[in-house]
């Protein structure tokens, strides 16, 4: 028997009691579908889906205290590094059929294992195999999107997401932006790096809503919301 609790501050996202332990889930868009392993459960007619911490760093930042969480039914999302899909099928759950997740992924391997586990079975993704240095190559959106989720692991992967939400992210669009310290600089102090960062954006326009680190699921990782003001 579980027990199933909405997030009354992060919409779409439920918590599942299970043996006495509490854990992230979101409802199965794709019934019957797993992405990466997770565990399946129903309760009142509903399929949910783990979601793992370890896995996704949204995840983590959910459990760490995120504050800001722009993604909700009917949200259109540009989702730079949508790698084999974990975050992205959870963000595809909660947006929901009226919501539209555009997917991007360089390398075509990946991406080839991205629409076999997870696109092919959720009519709001669309998988766009591209260079997110190159958005101006970009083939499938259409209009301004209401956030654009950058995890990519570049020495430049914060000029990227700024390219990127210059191009497509409409004016006050939320920017989620994953920082990989040790991918910029592996001897630097992750910490000096976040601030880094932080102050980039805040030069080029965006306003930062709040910056958390992702220990102890994701080491020397911290996500920045931020507030395109342009």
């Amino acid at each position: 028997m579980v027990q199933v609790r909405t997030d009354n501050n992060f919409s779409g996202v439920y918590w599942i009691t299970e043996n006495g332990q509490e854990k992230i889930a979101t409802a199965n868009l794709a019934q019957g579908k797993k992405v990466y392993g997770e565990k399946l459960v129903s309760s009142g007619g509903v399929e949910y889906r783990f979601w793992d911490p370890f896995r996704s760093k949204l995840a983590a930042a959910i459990i760490n205290g995120l504050k800001f969480f722009p993604f909700k039914d009917g949200v259109k999302v540009l989702y730079l590094g949508a790698s084999t899909g974990t975050t992205v099928s959870h963000v595809s759950d909660i947006v929901k059929e009226n919501g539209i997740v555009f997917a991007v992924e360089f390398s075509a391997r990946v991406a080839n294992e991205f629409i076999d586990r997870c696109a092919k079975f959720r009519k709001n993704i669309i998988t766009i195999v591209e260079d997110a240095r190159r958005p101006e190559n970009y083939v499938g959106i259409f209009g301004k999107v209401d956030v654009v989720y950058c995890d990519i692991a570049q020495p430049d992967q914060t000029d990227i997401a700024i390219k990127n939400c210059k191009m497509f992210l409409r004016k006050d669009g939320i920017l989620m932006l994953i920082v990989k310290s040790r991918s910029i600089d592996v001897v630097k102090e992750p910490t000096k790096i976040f601030e880094e960062e932080e102050r980039k954006l805040k030069s080029s326009g965006f306003e930062v809503l709040q910056k958390i680190e992702l220990t102890p699921f994701d080491k020397d990782h911290a996500l920045i919301v931020s507030k395109k003001l342009f």
